[in-house]
């Protein structure tokens, strides 16, 4: 199974009250054009896309013009364990792509790459593409891609 960890592009600045309205910056707009135009190319047209509630994240998810789903487990503040249940991990048969938030896609990534909990960070608008794999009855988890918008051009 694929993991793609999409953290929201740039955002205002906004009150703690009103989180879930914060809306991405016109920098962050041209970092998901340039991130959705990078993964358009790259995923896989099985590829189910689960994001936040979040204004920015649905900012975000938008400019990759593919059905999404809402998902209000993915929503600021929730724990690695309730996304990557929404994800079906590691046993979805397609790959998933996730449009969420810090720490929490940091955590994801540190559990399942390090076998631990740590605050890895991931940076806004950044995508990094995690693999699950089994063969022999062998385990192994791997990142196959990490990537910044600031790489892409468009």
């Amino acid at each position: 199974m694929d993991l793609i960890l999409w953290r929201h592009a740039e955002a205002e600045i906004g009150d703690p009250h009103h989180d879930l309205d914060r809306a991405l910056t016109a920098k962050g707009l041209k970092q998901a054009a340039k991130m959705a135009d990078w993964l358009d190319r790259n995923l896989p047209e099985s590829c189910r896309i689960l994001t936040s509630p979040a204004k920015r994240t649905l900012q975000t998810v938008t400019a990759l013009q593919r059905k999404f789903k809402i998902v209000p487990e993915l929503a600021p503040n929730a724990t690695a364990e309730q996304v990557l249940a929404a994800a079906n991990w590691p046993d979805s048969k397609e790959p998933v792509l996730i449009v969420g938030h810090q720490p929490t896609l940091g955590q994801i990534a540190a559990l399942l790459l390090g076998g631990n909990r740590q605050d890895w960070t991931i940076r806004k608008g950044n995508v990094w593409w995690l693999a699950h794999r089994e063969r022999d009855d062998v385990e192994s988890i791997y990142l196959r891609v990490a990537i910044a918008p600031d790489f892409l051009t468009k």
